[in-house]
């Protein structure tokens, strides 16, 4: 029985990637056409199918909160859209969130902390509601004009709020060096933003948007040429120092078209090489627009949103590289929604006329219906189905990852009598009628060992001290395995109260050929008091049988401990055991 090596984890793991495409693609859709169907029935039933877009008030709809509806809806379907991306799963809290803690104030710190870990418990169910529950608040954005897109509004403001405040660790408002250029105050601020006119009534929205949005984002690029002045974001800097210079040689590192890598290399060398010159630019390009912004809600005009709108573009190529690059982009960044959310708010577009429609009006209703419909039921899966994940035992995706498939076996165990932790001989399987988890663990190891005897202290614990599970620890260190060693490592490690735990030792003569049995390679080099051996565990049935190989790379987080104690538990349930 050949021991197996410990593996890294890849965000692109194929166990994980395959699992989530089953959930995504398989569980999620099947769920969200039943549920769509039901909808979808109870609107012919009661005959509501026929009038839907039909209300006075969508067909007098605002131009400008008509193309602000649709325009956010297409941005929330594309963040969706990025959310399916493989790497999600086990990428997002820890690539995506974790980076916000180092900006995030000490209050708020927690919170995150609590987010990351709850996150990769349920890597595959979150990530896949997340997904569909974006796709599904960008087709009812887009799908309705009345009372749906009003509660979609609402709902999209309440999410883009959880993102801005766990994913974005507060829109980095409190991050040393905050830049407008790198995201600052982050995309979901503007979603939120949007969402909130959507979901107010069409009659206020025509009053106050334009007006309000407008002087919005004047104040929020007036902060931002406020922060881009400060030293402390190093834009001032020439050379290599120069941030912008720093950020553009970490997302060219990135794979993505040749032609985007030129431009975002070339501006990078540019501001290294203008320093200060180029801050000023960028500063000045800040203050006219807050300028123009705030003079246009007094003298309508055109020119700031439109100088607005090529900045952002120019800053989105090339100071944020697109966004969507390197297999973790969850949005396009803060540049196009800020620019678009402006734009929607120009005093111009307020004035038009309400779009005509052109569609005749069943087509219309019935369309809108059907899309409306799967949309409700996107969003309706992904809420419960998050809902539920979260109070469910934790996944063991983080320990698929680390360590690959379980080797399903069927083969006799090898006897062994060693002395135990009381110094009394033990015999492997010396127990009729009972369960057996084998371990090889270093007495004085300090890495590995002293968590996989948490996993193994934390399945005992779930099983019940009742259960008929012996949990079997063989010393693995030529060099000290003494009992005063098994000794020490049992106390300093809280193991005297597992049940049933036997931590068996003995002369080198008698534990090597146990080793070899098993398939475990022993080694020490000179000067390490830990030896070197592979980390597995054995499953073995109350008749003698091997049923589980478990490869174990315990890895450092409480997560992927807990991922695979959760593991181990589904195993033994398959082989009759909880």
């Amino acid at each position: 029985m050949p021991g197996m090596g410990s593996k890294g984890i890849s965000l692109t793991n194929a166990l994980t990637v395959s699992a989530f495409h089953h959930s995504a693609y398989q569980v999620a859709l099947y769920w969200i056409i039943a549920v769509a169907v039901v909808a979808l029935v109870v609107a012919a039933l009661t005959r509501r199918i026929g009038s839907f877009n039909l209300s006075p008030a969508g067909l007098a709809e605002p131009r400008a909160r008509t193309v602000l509806r649709v325009g956010f809806g297409v941005l929330w379907l594309i963040d969706g859209l990025l959310q399916f991306q493989p790497g999600m799963p086990l990428g997002l809290a820890n690539d995506v969130v974790r980076p916000a803690l180092a900006g995030a104030p000490g209050f708020f710190r927690p919170v995150l902390r609590h987010a990351i870990t709850l996150w990769n418990l349920h890597p595959v169910a979150l990530a896949t509601g997340v997904a569909w529950l974006q796709v599904g608040l960008a087709l009812a954005l887009i799908s309705s004009n009345g009372r749906l897109g009003r509660v979609a509004g609402a709902v999209s403001a309440g999410w883009a709020l959880l993102v801005f405040a766990v994913g974005n660790g507060l829109g980095g408002v409190f991050a040393p060096g905050a830049s407008i250029l790198f995201g600052w105050p982050s995309a979901a601020f503007f979603y939120l933003v949007a969402g909130v006119w959507l979901a107010l009534s069409p009659d206020y929205f025509a009053r106050r948007f334009s007006l309000v949005t407008t002087r919005l984002v004047a104040v929020v690029l007036l902060v931002g040429a406020v922060l881009q002045v400060l030293p402390a974001a190093g834009f001032w800097r020439g050379g290599n120092a120069n941030a912008l210079t720093q950020m553009s040689r970490s997302m060219t590192a990135m794979a993505q078209p040749h032609p985007l890598a030129w431009v975002v290399r070339h501006v990078g060398v540019l501001a290294g090489t203008m320093g200060g010159g180029f801050n000023v630019v960028v500063v000045l390009w800040l203050l006219v627009s807050a300028a123009g912004l705030w003079w246009a809600t007094r003298r309508p005009a055109t020119w700031p949103y439109l100088v607005l709108g090529v900045g952002a573009i120019l800053v989105w190529v090339s100071a944020q590289d697109l966004a969507v690059f390197g297999g973790m982009g969850t949005d396009l960044n803060s540049m196009v929604p800020m620019a678009f959310l402006a734009w929607c708010a120009r005093p111009s577009l307020a004035a038009r006329e309400p779009y005509a429609r052109r569609w005749p009006r069943e087509l219309r209703s019935n369309s809108g219906s059907v899309v409306a419909a799967f949309a409700a039921a996107m969003v309706l899966f992904s809420t419960v189905s998050m809902a539920v994940a979260a109070a469910s035992p934790a996944e063991s995706t983080l320990f698929l990852a680390a360590n690959g498939s379980v080797g399903s076996e069927h083969v006799r165990e090898t006897p062994f009598t060693l002395t135990d932790q009381h110094g009394r001989p033990f015999t492997l399987g010396e127990h009729p009628g009972r369960y057996t988890i084998l371990a090889f663990l270093d007495p004085v190891c300090w890495t590995d060992c002293p968590l996989i005897a948490n996993q193994l202290q934390q399945v005992r614990e779930a099983l019940g001290k009742n259960a008929p599970v012996d949990v079997v620890a063989v010393a693995a260190n030529p060099e000290h395995q003494t009992l005063a060693n098994v000794r020490h490592f049992i106390a300093i490690h809280h193991l005297s109260s597992v049940p049933d735990f036997y931590f068996v030792t003995g002369p080198v003569a008698k534990t090597r050929p146990v080793w070899n049995a098993y398939g475990i390679g022993v080694s020490n080099e000179p000067g390490f008091a830990m030896s070197i051996h592979a980390d597995y565990l054995y499953l073995i049935d109350p008749k003698g049988y091997v049923r589980w190989l478990v490869p174990d790379d315990p890895g450092r987080g409480g997560a992927q401990t807990t991922s695979t104690v959760e593991e181990l538990l589904g195993l033994l349930g398959q082989i009759g055991l909880r």
